[in-house]
């Protein structure tokens, strides 16, 4: 494993309960620190982590998406051998994906991508995995993918980027579902009603149809801060919405939920937004409506 931050630890930790052997690396020394207790394998180096895996070697890679996936790559072709696969599991780029797996094919190197969903709490649920690539490394990987996953929580997607795609538009539809609630509940906020928004989530996990997980979330949130004082309204996106919207654009797919939860998480980082004051400007001007002056 390659990369122990807060996901790849974790899965590092089931992998070793599992019963697997785990050579782990970061470039951070002290990051496998934890993980000899539990009986993993620290390397200092990648040079290391090739050199203490038996053919055909399988080497995760858990670090951000983009240059630092390509740079880990790179390293590893030189030292890596024919039949040898490297399982790519954070949230790149499909279109990346596919091009890596191209490129490994003249080293006779097989890149398997590994959509990987389940956060903080896949150490104890396990991880909902979505695994594209050459079927027949998928099914030498198995018993990789079926510690890591809940029971039925792994899946062969496709060919190579398949997996990351999938992943793609699971984050897209995350963010709608996230915008929903957050609609929802800024409106019962808002109401001339003293609502309990604790109450009502926790009362909404019992039967209704609105009942999800991330509905669990928010009552578990509410519960340690009932009016979010704590938090600024300020959310980050890493990239999968954004690719959900051009890849719906690029195939004609009126995905209009998906996009105005995107879009309103930029809104979400503006101190104030010249757009709306525009929309304020404009209403003074054709109908009088008052505005609010700095």
């Amino acid at each position: 494993m390659i990369g122990l931050g807060r996901m790849g630890a974790n899965m590092s930790l089931r992998l070793l309960r599992g019963g697997h052997e785990v050579v782990v690396y970061d470039r951070d020394p002290g990051a496998a620190d934890p993980l000899k207790t539990e009986g993993a394998i620290p390397a200092t180096s990648l040079e290391d982590v090739v050199g203490k895996l038996a053919a055909p070697r399988h080497v995760w890679i858990m670090v951000p998406s983009g240059q630092p996936v390509t740079d880990t790559i790179e390293a590893l072709t030189p030292l890596l051998e024919k039949g040898d696969a490297i399982i790519e599991g954070g949230n790149s780029n499909y279109h990346d994906t596919v091009a890596r797996a191209e490129s490994l094919k003249a080293s006779g190197i097989h890149l398997l991508d590994s959509g990987t969903s389940g956060g903080i709490w896949g150490l104890e649920n396990g991880y909902c995995l979505m695994i594209g690539g050459e079927k027949d490394i998928f099914e030498r990987a198995r018993p990789i993918f079926e510690t890591l996953a809940p029971p039925e929580g792994y899946a062969y997607m496709g060919p190579a980027g398949a997996g990351h795609y999938v992943k793609m538009v699971h984050n897209g539809i995350e963010y709608a579902l996230l915008q929903s609630y957050a609609e929802g509940f800024e409106l019962l906020d808002a109401s001339t009603y003293d609502l309990d928004l604790h109450a009502i989530s926790e009362l909404w996990g019992h039967g209704s149809v609105v009942r999800s997980w991330l509905l669990e979330l928010t009552e578990r949130a509410l519960a340690n801060d009932p009016g979010l004082s704590s938090i600024r309204g300020y959310v980050e996106d890493s990239g999968e919405g954004r690719w959900t919207i051009q890849e719906a654009i690029d195939r004609d797919v009126p995905a209009t939920i998906l996009a105005h939860s995107l879009f309103a998480r930029f809104r979400s980082r503006q101190d104030d937004s010249f757009g709306a004051k525009l929309i304020a400007a404009l209403r003074q001007e054709f109908g009088g409506h008052r505005v609010k002056n700095e």
